[in-house]
């Protein structure tokens, strides 16, 4: 624990990177910057320059902001498709299976550095040329994959070896990269050094973005210099929930994660209590409202509203006589400046665009992201996402910062961390260590641990219930840190189905 600073992250040195810019000096933004940066190279199959995200950011005596520099749909440039999607089933364990689509149809257009600089400019206080140094040493000397990150390769193989381009920095010596071996991405070097010195234009425009639109162009795809031009990074006011006296502020729409989370939230707040079996209604109960033409409805003004409305949560309740994926950092400082992070690259797409240093995204292909369809969204809107990077605070301090990593998952694994925290008093480590349920798609999936009267008693209503035989990565990855509000120490926990890590200033 520390009094000075906090930071975790999806890898211990990714953590370290943001811990050593709060030694120096800088704040938790300045730090989650840099963490992000350094995790393009540390964390490569989660996050990058091609990638989008969301931050929170919550000052001492300022209102909350959202930064919303997720993907948007491309489409400006007037190209025609001619590619399509390419499936790719994921094996997570020997019987759970999730298919992602890459290639160049599925590329969206990207918005990491329009939010890093958007971030910077309003609450850093440091610059980029002074936070681009370990990201660049990692790109160009070598990051060291861990047990986690080779797993997440390994998984993913058949995307980052899909195209010459790709094999190269993860493949060069003919077999994807293991555990103890060196990513090295030279191009992603000099990308943050052009960035670092000409900002967003180093990325969104001249050779760069031509380059982006022929490579994608030439493979069937559609985004353009257009696209790229167009992007900015937008800020939002989080959606907040009240729960046991705390409240929860976290990304509102279009982004679906966050009201889901607190929609359960608020739902577990009226029924009274919060054990497995609980949980499980909610999640029924969120996973049944958001079939409800929720996809439609997320752009409408108000919507947020409406969906939380004590109205809306009484039916919700009584409708159900049982009811009675990406990498995350967050980052806080002495003085109570906090920083919630969720970036993701999909799967990858397998396009890695020559002299860029950017491996393109999938979202375009990511079924969860699109349930109104692939290739449906008009351009330049945002992609709906389940990224929920959130705040915990009361009377107006942040107590924690929180988000995870995990496609669908996202928001259970937050849900269940801040239950933890703040219904079971459990420690940061606790909470993030504790099993983990989901449910999708009528399926109950529980790691192991979960209370077993509780999942018997679940089975017995006729519940389906698929029992892990280890915790995996499956479940998210949970990274958080807190601030004890009567002595200010800061506090934190990475997330060990990831790889994630905790260092201190």
């Amino acid at each position: 624990m520390s009094s000075r600073g906090v930071v975790a992250a999806g890898h211990p040195l990714t953590a370290e990177t943001g811990a050593s810019i709060l030694r120096e000096g800088g704040n938790a933004v300045d730090a989650a910057v840099a963490a992000v940066m350094a995790s393009f190279s540390l964390e490569s199959a989660l996050t990058g320059l091609g990638a989008g995200g969301f931050m929170i950011v919550k000052a001492p005596d300022s209102d909350p902001v959202l930064i919303d520099f997720f993907v948007a749909a491309p489409g400006h440039g007037g190209h025609e498709r001619t590619g399509e999607l390419v499936p790719v089933p994921v094996h997570f364990d020997a019987q759970t299976t999730q298919v992602f689509n890459a290639g160049a149809a599925s590329c969206a257009v990207p918005g990491v550095a329009a939010g890093l600089s958007a971030a910077l400019e309003q609450f850093g206080s440091m610059g980029l040329r002074d936070l681009i140094g370990p990201a660049v040493n990692f790109a160009r000397g070598g990051a060291p994959l861990n047990r986690q990150q080779a797993y997440v390769l390994k998984i993913l193989e058949p995307i980052y070896t899909a195209t010459p381009e790709a094999r190269e920095i993860y493949a060069p010596e003919g077999h994807i990269l293991g555990e103890g071996e060196s990513f090295r991405y030279p191009d992603l070097a000099l990308a943050l050094e052009r960035y670092a010195d000409e900002g967003d234009a180093a990325i969104y425009g001249g050779e760069t973005a031509a380059s982006v639109d022929t490579y994608v162009r030439d493979r069937g795809g559609v985004l353009s210099t257009e696209d790229l031009a167009e992007y900015e990074a937008i800020e939002r006011q989080p959606v907040v929930a009240s729960f046991l006296g705390f409240d929860i502020l976290t990304n509102p729409p279009p982004s679906a994660g966050g009201i889901l989370i607190a929609y359960s939230l608020a739902l577990l707040e009226r029924l009274g209590a919060c054990g497995p079996i609980e949980v499980t209604r909610v999640m029924e109960a969120a996973f049944r409202a958001r079939r409800a033409d929720f996809a439609g409805k997320l752009e409408t003004e108000g919507f947020a509203e409406s969906f939380l409305s004590p109205e809306a949560l009484t039916r919700a309740i009584s409708a159900d006589d049982r009811l009675g994926s990406t990498t995350h950092l967050a980052a806080m400082d002495n003085t109570g400046l906090c920083a919630s992070v969720t970036c993701s690259n999909g799967t990858g797409s397998g396009m890695v665009v020559p002299g860029t240093g950017i491996h393109l995204n999938n979202m375009l292909g990511e079924e969860d992201l699109n349930p109104l369809g692939f290739h449906n969204a008009r351009p330049g809107s945002r992609i709906s996402s389940m990224m929920s990077p959130t705040l915990i605070q009361k009377d107006g301090a942040v107590l924690a910062g929180l988000g995870s990593a995990g496609s669908n998952r996202i928001r259970s694994a937050v849900l269940q961390t801040t239950i933890n925290l703040l219904a079971q008093g459990m420690s940061p480590q606790e909470a993030v260590d504790a099993p983990r349920i989901h449910f999708e798609e009528g399926l109950l999936q529980a790691e192991p641990g979960i209370d077993r009267d509780a999942l018997d008693l679940l089975k017995a209503e006729g519940q389906e219930v698929f029992h892990w035989k280890e915790k995996n990565l499956f479940f998210g990855g949970v990274q958080v840190v807190t601030r004890d509000p009567d002595t200010g120490i800061l506090d934190g926990a990475g997330d060990p189905r990831r790889g994630g890590a905790v260092a201190y200033a």
